[in-house]
């Protein structure tokens, strides 16, 4: 499953938590698919946001920054998904350590459980 949490930045308001069921799938598929739906709705809350993307994957964050190649086809495959997705939108991204994500790993575990898709 995968999990996004949508965060006003001024305020700290929860705008949206999206859960997407995936079955089987590796936690990079995962990852890539939270950052997908996470900008996916952060941008049709507001599309002239700025957006400041907060994860706890590392390789999701250095490949999308551009540090680090992407190699697996299907991983490239979905970061184009999500550059398509921010072309023209002002981004930043960080590394977090686990610990500071558990909004969003929440939001995937309650996917997971109810095997369905939210938010």
């Amino acid at each position: 499953g995968s999990g996004s949490v949508v965060i006003d930045a001024a305020t700290g308001e929860v705008l949206a938590e999206v859960g997407r069921y995936l079955g089987q799938a590796s936690n990079n598929v995962a990852e890539y698919t939270a950052l997908i739906e996470g900008v996916r709705r952060a941008l049709q809350l507001d599309a002239d946001a700025e957006l400041y993307v907060r994860m706890d994957s590392k390789l999701v964050i250095e490949q999308m920054s551009g540090r680090w190649k992407i190699k697996h086809p299907d991983m490239a495959e979905l970061a184009a998904v999500a550059r398509g997705l921010l072309t023209g939108t002002p981004v930043r991204f960080e590394w977090i350590p686990r610990l500071q994500n558990a909004r969003a790993d929440a939001v995937a575990n309650r996917a997971m459980d109810l095997r369905a898709d939210f938010g």
